[in-house]
């Protein structure tokens, strides 16, 4: 359908004969992407989207239900429209690429209601090249403070029935495989009672997103949304008739609504990413560019870094987080009897400071260090089971903290609130003081379990507001957040860049939990082109030891060159190196991680299709070192490459990871091949992938 001819539609659907309706139109700087705003006779507002004039989205409604309130649907009256062009440029401080463009047009449209009590509303439209945006603005009302929002009906009618790669749209978590169906297939309750995700609550056929969408054409959409504060998670219900999405927020059944704001405020952006080819996805930067500029100034205290732990063993079953058993449900006593296999004790932490102040890495993550981990799984009642200062007896935290510096290595904190967000606030300056009074810039949080107090979820606005409580705390005592079982990534790393990455998908650990093979070769392939494009994982690569052997129905189904290609196709700026030491010991693969970069100056995205294969190219900061890495799903693949986004005039010593003629993720998983060739601008390449397999190229310049 053209954009002439979908507009006649709405005003044949919208448009009494008797008075005329009225449309505006805001275009993108290059007129590639197009929003209609309409206000029908009746005051019902509807928008379009056009994408080089072929309607993508047809008309759309736009409306809220409220308590205490009629809802907000009709009866509008267009009092004023603003438009405005914007073309700056900002830089991040730590990121996929230094320099990011903010180029848009925006149209801003005021609102009034056009009987008593004449509310006022003002839509943000926003037209980029690689998509667009809006948003709501509800301001001050007579004798009224705030609003509680029932429900959100913004709709977005699909032209046609897309290919969707979709996780269900799940109140408390986002550890789902991706299911890739047509958007008329979509079923998302089936879903609800997997035994891995025993907290899940999917009331509705809805997505979580970003999910990504490829047309028949060819045309790529990914729907999201931006700036997320104080407001809850939108999930999209799906008709799978009509191929209609709609808003779908997360509730509180605990408070009986979806959102409650003081007036006025803003709503998060509504966001849908437009790209000609699945690769140009990876290259928008539309969700950070509608966030607010850095609030927290200089953030150089946080560096990025690869980074090993004790994390790894416990999945494997080598150690435990715990320290003693004990069926008592009190807090920690010295009485306790420890179990032997504690992983957090100090003799084990110095192996690991030891290794990665040898082995170019600067980060030491403990898990298990603090008193509390043998009451909080399996308990209704958590609350208060958690301490963030105070150690376990075999663990000392400042003599290692000192032993770690003097090796130019950072201890990385570990805070497991086991869903307990409470607890946690309790003790959240004080924690955070002792991280500051030691010198240590970063946390990796974690929230396992059902949210106390029942009724709350994960992405419901009171655990929005929680996070973001953390983030900012954090900022106040230099303290850089890794939050895992978080709320998704909204594009807030640009206000807050000490939100430097988070978990928000189905990660490594699966793959040693899992006996059904964990997570699939097409696994990856599909979270570059879906989650990734809402900010960076914590995904956690560079398993060397892939059969997992004391798992003995598990493992990791990838070949061993993917996992070191996994260091520069899902982007974070903190990359664990998760395998135990004396698996990377001696073994020449390691190599790439010693010396692969994790803060970049330039990305380029080279191929891909969604859930079949992508390789990434990222320029090193600092150094102007080049990496390259390419994965592919469970269909071995050729690909071939050209170099001719390396800098010009200059010649890089090339050392390829690649898989030997023999790899196979199932059956032969380790079979690597390693060769060095000097590479610059004219070189082209052929690489033979294998099933689940990839390639890693670390280009380091000539001196």
């Amino acid at each position: 359908m053209n954009k002439l001819l979908a507009l006649f539609c709405i005003a044949g659907f919208l448009i009494s004969c008797s008075q005329e309706s009225e449309t505006l139109t805001v275009t993108s700087p290059n007129r590639i992407n197009t929003i209609d705003f309409h206000l029908s006779t009746a005051g019902e507002p509807t928008y379009l989207v056009s994408h080089n004039e072929k309607t993508i989205i047809d008309a759309s409604s736009m409306g809220f239900d409220f308590k205490d309130q009629e809802s907000l649907k009709g009866n509008l009256k267009i009092i004023n429209s603003v438009k405005k062009a914007v073309h700056k440029s900002w830089e991040m401080p730590w990121g996929e690429q230094k320099e990011v463009v903010n180029a848009y047009n925006e149209m801003m449209v005021e609102l009034e209601e056009d009987k008593a009590p004449h509310r006022k509303i003002n839509l943000y439209f926003r037209a980029y090249d690689d998509g667009i945006g809006f948003r709501y603005e509800f301001l001050p009302q007579q004798g009224v403070d705030s609003l509680i929002i029932m429900d959100e009906n913004t709709e977005f009618q699909l032209t046609e029935d897309y290919t969707a790669w979709w996780i269900p749209g799940d109140w408390d978590i986002y550890e789902h495989l991706y299911n890739t169906t047509k958007v008329s297939e979509i079923d998302a309750i089936s879903k609800r009672n997997n035994p891995d995700l025993a907290q899940t609550n999917i009331p509705e056929n809805a997505v979580n997103t970003p999910v990504t969408m490829r047309g028949s054409d060819g045309l790529h959409l990914s729907f999201h949304e931006a700036n997320l504060t104080d407001y809850a998670g939108m999930t999209l219900k799906v008709d799978n008739e009509s191929l209609k999405l709609t808003s779908e927020l997360v509730g509180s059944d605990r408070l009986g609504y979806k959102v409650k704001r003081a007036l006025p405020f803003k709503t998060p952006w509504r966001t849908i990413q437009i790209a000609e080819k699945a690769t140009e996805l990876i290259d928008s930067k539309l969700i950070v560019n509608l966030n607010e500029p850095n609030k927290i100034g200089d953030v150089s205290w946080f560096k990025p870094k690869k980074y090993v732990g004790i994390w790894w063993e416990m999945h494997i079953g080598k150690s435990t987080w715990d320290y003693a058993g004990s069926q008592d449900m009190n807090t920690f006593t010295n009485d306790m009897k420890p179990t032997g296999k504690h992983g957090a004790t100090t003799e084990n932490t110095k192996r690991y400071i030891d290794f990665a102040a040898a082995n170019n890495i600067t980060g030491v993550l403990v898990e298990g260090w603090n008193t509390g981990w043998e009451h909080w799984i399996g308990f209704e009642d958590r609350e208060g089971v958690f301490d963030f200062v105070t150690p376990y007896p075999d663990y000392d935290l400042e003599g290692l903290n000192q032993y770690a510096k003097e090796k130019g290595v950072e201890i990385i904190m570990h805070h497991e609130t086991s869903a307990a967000p409470r607890t946690y606030e309790q003790q959240l300056d004080t924690a955070y003081q002792l991280m500051h009074k030691l010198g240590i810039h970063s946390v990796k949080t974690g929230y396992v379990g059902k949210i106390i107090p029942k009724g709350e979820y994960h992405h419901g606005q009171w655990m929005v507001n929680h996070y973001r409580k953390v983030v900012e705390t954090g900022a106040k005592y230099q303290v850089a957040i890794n939050a895992h079982e978080p709320i998704k990534a909204t594009g807030i790393r640009r206000t807050y860049p000490n939100v430097i990455a988070r978990e928000g998908l189905r990660g490594q650990e699966f793959n040693a939990w899992s006996a059904d093979g964990g997570n699939p070769p097409e696994h990856l392939p599909i979270v570059a082109f879906t989650r990734m494009l809402a900010g960076p994982i914590d995904f956690t690569p560079g398993v060397f030891d892939i059969t997992l052997p004391t798992k003995e129905n598990n493992r990791v189904s990838t070949t061993l060159a993917q996992q070191l290609a996994l260091y520069v196709v899902i982007y974070s700026p903190v990359q664990m190196a998760c395998d135990l030491p004396e698996n990377y010991e001696g073994h020449p693969a390691f190599q790439f991680i010693r010396d692969v970069g994790v803060d970049w100056d330039k990305t380029v995205v080279l191929n891909g299709e969604v859930g079949d294969f992508v390789t990434i190219a990222r320029k090193e900061r600092e150094t102007g070192n080049w990496f390259v890495g390419g994965i592919t799903d469970e269909n071995a693949r050729e690909i071939s490459l050209d170099f001719d986004f390396l800098d010009e005039g200059v010649t890089y010593d090339a050392i390829i990871y690649k898989d030997a003629a023999d790899a196979n993720y199932k059956t032969n998983p380790t079979a690597i091949d390693i060769e060095e060739m000097e590479i610059n601008q004219e070189t082209s390449l052929t690489l033979q992938l294998a099933e689940g397999g990839g390639f890693a190229i670390s280009l380091i310049q000539k001196k």
